[in-house]
C-alpha cells in the first residue's frame, strides 16, 4: 500500500473546490484577453499524435509458443523501463504513451511525423522485448495477466485510512483522486452489451487505449469553423477506424449465448466504456460536445465544466502557468472533439484541436492515415467551405455513436460537396477522401504522397473490412464450431498480436486479409 500516494490524494481533496473554481474563472479571462491579442494565432498549421500501447508478454521470449492456448497476455511495465523508452505513464501499469513532437502540417512535417513513431516505437520495442514483452497497438486487451482474471485485475484496490488505491493503476495522482472525490461516480461501471463490470475506481477505463490526432489552428479565431468540421467528420471516420468488439472473456455475463455476444458486440466499445465509467448525474465528463460559436465559448466551456479533482496548481514562469488553474481543470475535460489552448512560452501558444474517437490501430501507417487524412480535411473544408457544415447537430451526433455501434454499416449520413445529403458510403467517402487529398496536396504534399497517406482507408471502404469486423469474423468462425468465449477470444486476440508483430511498423493492415 502506498501511504505516501494516500497523503496526496489526501491533499487533492483537501483543496477548496470553490476557490478552484473560481480562480479557473479568473483563469479563462487571462486566456480570452490573449485571445484577443492574437498570442494564440500561429499563421501555420501544425499536427502533433498522441497513440496510446498496452504492453503483453512476448512469445517469441519464450522461443515458441506452448500451445495456441497461452500467449499475449496482459503484462504491467516497469516504471523504469518506461522512463527508459521515453514513453509516458497512462492509466493502467500495462499501458505506455507516445507523444510526437509538433510539426509543420507539410510533406516534410508528416514524413517526420511517421519517421518519428516508426523509430521511437522501433526503439522500444527492441528494448520491452528483452524484458519480454511486446506493445501493442489496439482498441482494448482481452486477454488477462497470467494467473488472474480480468475482473481481478480492473477492480482490485485497497483502502489506506479511508481512501482508495487501485492496486494496477499508475501512481499518477489525479487518476486516484478520482475515485475517492466528492461528484465521482459510484461505482464505476462499463456499459456494454452482456458485459457487467463495476469497480470502485476509475480502474475499468484501462481496458482501452487509442490514437489522438492534434491540428493547431493557423487563427485561433477561426477554431469554432475547425471544431465544427471536426464533428461531422467524427462519425464517417470512427466508422473507419471501429478496433474494440469484444471484452476480455470473463467480464461476460455468466450462461450468455457466444453466438449472441458476437452478433449484438458493438463496432468500438471503446466509446461507450469511456462515457459510462466517467460519467454520472452530476457531471457529464465524457461526451459529443455541441457546436461553438466563438472562440471565447470554447473556453469557458473548461471554466464551467463540473470539477471532478479540484487539484493544487503551483505557478511558475511559463506563459500557460499564466493560465496554470484552467490547465489542470482542461485535464478532466474530456470530449471526443477537444479544444486546447496551451503554450510554455508565447512564441509557441496555440489553440488547437485534439480528434479523439479513434481507436489505436493495426500499424503506424493506419494510425498515420487517420492523422493525415484528419489534418487533410481541417486543410480543406473550411477553405472551401464544405456544405457539410450546414448538418444538424443532432445527426452529427447520431452517425457518432450509430458508427460505435455498427461501424460502417451504420449508414453514416452526409452532406456533398454538391449540397446532397447521401448514405451512400461510396459517395460519401470519396467526397470526404477527394477533400483529404486535396487538403494535403495544398499543405505541400504531392499528389502521390497525398494518396498514400489515405489509401489504407479507401481499402477499408472498398473492402468492407474494418479491424472490429476482421475480429468479429474470427471470433464468430470459432463460435460456429462450438468454441466458447473463454477460448474464442483469446484466439482471435493473438492472431491479432501475432499479424501485428510482422506488420507494425512497416506494413498495413490491408496485408491482413
Amino acid at each position: 500500500m502506498d501511504s505516501d500516494l494516500a497523503a496526496q490524494v489526501r491533499n487533492v481533496l483537501d483543496v477548496d473546490v470553490s476557490e478552484f473554481r473560481s480562480q479557473a474563472q479568473a483563469d479563462a479571462e487571462v486566456v480570452k484577453s490573449e485571445l484577443k491579442d492574437g498570442t494564440f494565432d500561429n499563421h501555420r498549421s501544425i499536427i502533433g499524435l498522441e497513440y496510446e500501447f498496452y504492453a503483453v508478454a512476448d512469445g517469441r521470449w519464450r522461443q515458441e509458443r506452448e500451445s495456441e492456448e497461452t500467449g499475449a497476455e496482459l503484462v504491467r511495465v516497469p516504471r523504469r523501463l518506461l522512463e527508459l523508452i521515453r514513453f509516458e505513464k497512462e492509466l493502467g501499469l500495462h499501458n505506455a504513451e507516445l507523444t510526437t513532437s509538433p510539426q509543420p502540417l507539410n510533406a516534410e512535417g508528416l514524413r517526420a511525423q511517421a519517421a518519428g513513431v516508426r523509430s521511437h516505437l522501433l526503439s522500444a520495442l527492441q528494448t520491452t522485448r528483452i524484458e519480454g514483452m511486446r506493445l501493442v497497438s489496439d482498441g482494448i486487451w482481452t486477454i488477462p495477466p497470467s494467473g488472474e482474471t480480468a475482473r481481478d485485475y480492473l477492480t482490485d484496490s485497497v483502502s489506506d485510512d479511508g481512501v482508495r488505491i487501485a492496486t494496477n493503476m499508475t501512481d499518477a495522482v489525479r487518476y486516484h483522486a478520482m475515485a475517492n472525490g466528492p461528484n465521482t461516480p459510484t461505482p464505476f461501471a462499463a456499459d456494454a452489451p452482456h458485459v457487467t463490470l463495476e469497480a470502485d475506481t476509475v480502474m475499468p477505463e484501462s481496458l482501452i487505449t487509442s490514437i489522438q490526432p492534434h491540428y493547431q489552428v493557423p487563427h485561433a479565431s477561426d477554431l469554432p469553423t475547425y471544431h465544427n468540421y471536426a464533428l461531422r467528420a467524427a462519425g464517417p471516420l470512427l466508422a473507419l477506424g471501429v478496433n474494440s468488439p469484444f471484452f476480455p472473456p470473463d467480464l461476460y455475463d455468466e450462461g450468455v449465448d457466444p453466438a449472441t455476444v458476437v452478433a449484438e458486440a458493438h463496432a468500438e466499445n471503446r466509446i461507450a466504456v469511456f462515457e459510462s465509467v466517467l460519467n454520472n448525474e452530476v457531471a457529464e465528463k465524457v461526451r459529443f460536445p455541441a457546436d461553438l460559436d466563438t472562440v471565447e465559448e470554447a473556453v469557458d466551456r473548461v471554466a464551467t465544466d463540473p470539477t471532478v479533482v479540484p487539484m493544487p496548481v503551483e505557478r511558475g514562469d511559463r506563459f500557460d502557468d499564466k493560465f496554470a488553474t484552467l490547465r489542470r481543470k482542461h485535464g478532466t475535460f474530456w470530449r471526443w472533439v477537444r479544444p486546447v489552448f496551451d503554450g510554455a512560452d508565447r512564441s509557441s501558444a496555440n489553440a488547437r484541436i485534439e480528434f479523439r474517437p479513434i481507436a489505436a490501430q493495426p500499424t503506424v501507417r493506419d494510425s498515420m492515415a487517420f492523422t493525415a487524412t484528419f489534418a487533410g480535411l481541417m486543410e480543406s473544408l473550411p477553405r472551401h467551405e464544405h456544405p457539410v457544415i450546414g448538418q444538424d447537430w443532432s445527426v452529427a451526433k447520431e452517425n457518432f455513436y450509430a458508427a460505435a455501434r455498427e461501424g460502417l454499416a451504420s449508414e453514416q449520413r452526409w452532406i456533398t460537396n454538391g449540397g446532397e445529403e447521401t448514405t451512400d458510403p461510396a459517395v460519401l467517402y470519396e467526397d470526404i477522401f477527394s477533400h483529404a487529398v486535396e487538403g494535403l496536396r495544398s499543405a505541400g504534399c504531392s499528389e502521390a504522397d497525398a494518396e498514400s497517406y489515405v489509401a489504407p482507408l479507401r481499402a477499408r471502404v472498398a473492402s468492407g473490412i474494418t479491424p472490429a469486423s476482421w475480429k468479429r469474423e474470427r471470433v464468430a468462425e470459432r463460435v460456429e464450431t462450438g468454441d466458447p468465449l473463454e477460448s474464442a477470444i483469446p484466439a482471435m486476440q493473438r492472431s491479432y498480436v501475432d499479424e501485428q508483430t510482422e506488420t507494425l511498423l512497416d506494413g498495413a493492415f490491408t496485408e491482413w486479409w
